[in-house]
């Protein structure tokens, strides 16, 4: 018997983070973390299983999604992402035993979290976002580059108000694109309530915009971070992503493995696009069962 859902709150200085966490305090650390446009609840599935397993499951509200706060420094870089992950991994008394989990932005900051310091993870679990190597590779693809024009669109400094109108119908036409037949009403509706100001729509969208901006406005931590990227990965991968994801095209992701630690895995779920942890958790969750084994 798994107990409900308790909110915990995380203060890092520059942002306090509020997360859902589940789970036996004593077991080995789960840390969850979500992407665009998406909140800590999308892994209300995954959270449950992990928690019985023995599994103290962890799922933050990233910096900027309500309830969290806002960025003080207005920093949202993917190195700061991956930093946030390694300060909860202290805060929350994690040891070599943690697991990280990550989906989109969150797949993001977990490659990032686990090149710079790999002894705190045992494994991690990536979802709809291929190596960091290889995200960069794909966006000089000019079919890719179509898939990803929201991303730049975000650029302009107009972007916010767009998406605001209509209560973000701009975000419910993304998930509709990406995860095709997959209905996120209740998904949108928790959406709203994290990005309903313009304070928290700002922050999302400042994850895009950071991907330009020079690091020499970073923490000397995140600085750090920056650098190790792209090293040669250590901790083994397990990658999943939908075949029919929207987003990054999967026709596109013939070499992940090659991009990832020794013992890491690639599968490519069917029937799922996007968010494939909602779309397929029974599938998800074997698999990564089989990942982590004992």
């Amino acid at each position: 018997m798994v107990n409900p859902m308790a909110l915990l709150e995380c203060d890092l200085g520059d942002v306090v983070l509020q997360a859902l966490t589940v789970g036996p305090e004593d077991g080995p650390l789960a840390l969850c973390l979500h992407g665009f446009p998406d909140t800590a609840h999308t892994f209300r599935h995954m959270s449950v299983h992990l928690a019985q397993r023995g599994y103290r499951v962890v799922a933050p509200f990233m910096r900027g999604y309500a309830p969290s706060s806002v960025s003080a420094r207005n920093d949202y870089h993917i190195a700061t992402l991956a930093l946030d992950a390694i300060r909860l991994h202290d805060m929350l008394h994690g040891d070599e035993r943690a697991v990280l989990i990550g989906h989109d932005w969150g797949a993001a900051a977990a490659y990032a979290a686990s090149s710079a310091e790999p002894s705190r993870w045992y494994r991690v679990v990536t979802m709809a976002l291929p190596p960091l190597a290889l995200v960069a590779t794909a966006l000089s693809d000019f079919d890719q580059l179509r898939q990803s024009w929201y991303m730049f669109y975000f650029q302009h400094p107009h972007a916010e108000a767009v998406v605001r109108q209509n209560r973000l119908t701009f975000l419910a036409r993304l998930w509709s694109e990406w995860s095709p037949g997959y209905d996120a009403a209740g998904d949108l509706a928790l959406v709203r309530e994290a990005l309903e100001t313009p304070e928290h729509l700002r922050a999302a969208i400042g994850y895009y915009r950071a991907m330009f901006e020079a690091t020499d406005r970073l923490k000397p931590a995140a600085v750090t971070i920056t650098a190790s990227m792209f090293d040669a990965p250590v901790v083994p991968v397990m990658y999943l992503h939908g075949e029919l994801d929207g987003c990054v095209r999967a026709d596109r992701l013939d070499t992940p493995l090659a991009y990832l630690a020794p013992g890491s895995r690639f599968e490519l779920v069917a029937h799922a696009g996007h968010f494939v942890h909602l779309e397929r958790p029974a599938v998800v969750h074997a698999l990564i069962d089989q990942f982590l084994g004992d």
